[in-house]
């Protein structure tokens, strides 16, 4: 029997440094429409919301800006503060617009390095969390150990994409789940054989959990995703790709251009 697929909205008060998340979403999926976990659940938890309660928030207040900073701040019309915090959590800048940074790390295009001042208090930043495939593992043993219940845990970020307008959601850690499902090897309506397909559930999820979860001030940091039929088991990590297999990326750095 196929079941229903349906996204909940997961609303906590304000999280704070050394919380305990798995106590606070448990009670709060309890008081949900998801009304508790169920086997084959998916949680997705937002990445300012973990970074909080792992007290990974920055207070600029403390933060001395580089020249390199100094620099790139005027350059981009950014508060050379946040310009420094991000060269910090950045493996390498390789360009900008007004407002942003475009950096890599940990193998990752992102815009200042996933630096945010979004549902962060005044005056400070949130930067990734530091190890989000570590935390997601943490989070699931921890609900599943108080629940009984098979879970997925997803750590959530917003990105941009290439030539898109807006943000959509991609998981950055991920546990309980594969993170993507390879499709090679089967079959279209016209019965060719699928070359290069994998389908990217764990960011497909995400996205689907923000048009609940929100940007601004839902206070909704977390979002149940139910149904999605996924297997649950001891998957860990989000799957990625080099620099050197990525479309834009190589198309870049060959300076490839139609004329």
């Amino acid at each position: 029997m196929t079941r229903a697929f349906s996204v909940h909205a997961i609303q906590t008060r304000i999280l704070e440094t050394g919380d305990d998340l798995v106590e606070v979403l448990i009670g709060a999926v309890q008081q949900s429409t998801a009304g508790g976990f169920q086997d084959g659940d998916v949680l997705v938890i937002a990445e300012t919301a973990l970074a909080t309660v792992e007290g990974a928030v920055i207070a600029l207040e403390g933060v001395r800006p580089s020249r390199r900073a100094e620099e790139l701040g005027a350059r981009h019309a950014l508060d050379p503060r946040v310009v420094q915090v991000v060269l910090d959590e950045s493996d390498r800048v390789v360009g900008g617009i007004d407002g942003f940074l475009l950096c890599i790390k940990n193998g990752t295009l992102l815009p200042n390095a996933g630096v945010d001042a979004s549902n962060a208090p005044p005056g400070h930043v949130t930067p990734l969390p530091r190890d989000p495939d570590g935390s997601a593992r943490r989070i699931r043993a921890g609900l599943e150990a108080r629940t009984g219940a098979r879970l997925g845990v997803l750590i959530a970020d917003s990105r941009t994409h290439a030539m898109r307008l807006g943000s959509s959601g991609v998981a950055i850690g991920c546990a309980g789940i594969p993170s993507v499902i390879d499709e090679r090897g089967r079959t279209d309506l016209f019965g060719r054989v699928l070359q290069v397909t994998k389908r990217a559930v764990a960011d497909c999820i995400v996205s689907a959990a923000e048009l609940v979860m929100g940007e601004a001030d839902e206070a909704v940091p977390a979002a149940l995703v139910r149904g999605t039929g996924i297997p649950i088991g001891d998957w860990s990590g989000v799957e990625g790709i080099t620099a050197e297999e990525c479309l834009f990326m190589g198309a870049m750095r060959a300076g490839n251009r139609e004329e």
